[in-house]
């Protein structure tokens, strides 16, 4: 039986002497409900220990690698910000030169809607044709916005070069004027960059090194024609030039 001396003792409070026959009952119950010993236990502690360990390095490297990343992001964040500004503020120029010399005179203007944010910022154009006010880009006629689109697309060209660009009928809204400036700014810009054009136009046309034509024949299948200007002019020349000395002698 367990008497209140040995439930005291059991308790692991002071009381009275529990007798030895007790006492070695209790540590028997004890040992009784601790239940069959685990041989592998130190060995399984060690494991855990040295995967917990392991984890532990692993959690220090991270959380440094995160530091290292936030901090590397705000340095290329800063870096954009700085390259886009200057490219922007190039671009700016660029284009308003472009725009003049499309135009014949006015001036064009972009800027950030939100300055604060050049990486979430749009841009607005604001363009004067001459004789006209200033307006936005939606306000303008469809000749005159297709033609401050191309003084853009110049003005980024001229910043940043590219080896070859293709414009499809840019030229379809703009009056013989108009593209007599688009032919002189494209002869311009193609010491650096190689346009192929798609037009109907005749000033356009004139101011190509070469031309490829699509022509179906009689049998329906499409052909491919091509003329360089050069060579054309001086078979034009040779021919009249035969034909006065012809009608001179």
């Amino acid at each position: 039986a367990l008497d209140l001396a040995a439930a005291a003792w059991a308790a692991g409070q002071p009381g009275d002497e529990v007798p030895s026959s007790q006492r070695l009952g209790l540590l028997r119950r004890r040992f009784h409900d601790l239940g069959a010993a685990n041989p592998f236990a130190v060995e399984e502690y060690s494991e855990v220990r040295a995967r917990l360990e392991t984890l532990e390095t692993q959690e220090r490297d991270l959380r440094a690698a995160i530091v290292g990343t936030r901090k590397l992001i705000e340095e290329l964040n800063a870096m954009i910000a700085d390259q886009f500004t200057s490219t922007f503020r190039a671009l700016e120029s660029a284009f308003d030169r472009r725009f003049n010399q499309l135009f014949g005179g006015g001036f064009a203007r972009l800027s950030l809607t939100d300055p604060g944010d050049v990486a979430g910022s749009g841009v607005e154009i604001v363009a004067r044709p001459p004789g006209k006010k200033a307006q936005a880009l939606a306000m303008l006629s469809g000749g005159e916005r297709a033609l401050t689109a191309v003084a853009l697309l110049f003005a980024m060209l001229e910043v940043r070069p590219v080896p070859f660009c293709v414009l499809d009928e840019v030229d379809a809204a703009l009056d013989e004027a108009n593209v007599g400036r688009f032919a002189e700014a494209l002869r311009g810009l193609a010491a650096r960059t190689q346009f192929i054009v798609i037009t109907h136009n005749r000033g356009t046309i004139e101011a190509a090194d070469a031309l490829y034509g699509v022509t179906v024949g009689d049998d329906s299948v499409s052909r491919v024609i091509s003329l360089r200007l050069e060579e054309a002019r001086a078979i034009a020349e040779q021919r009249a030039g035969r034909e006065t000395a012809a009608t001179i002698g």
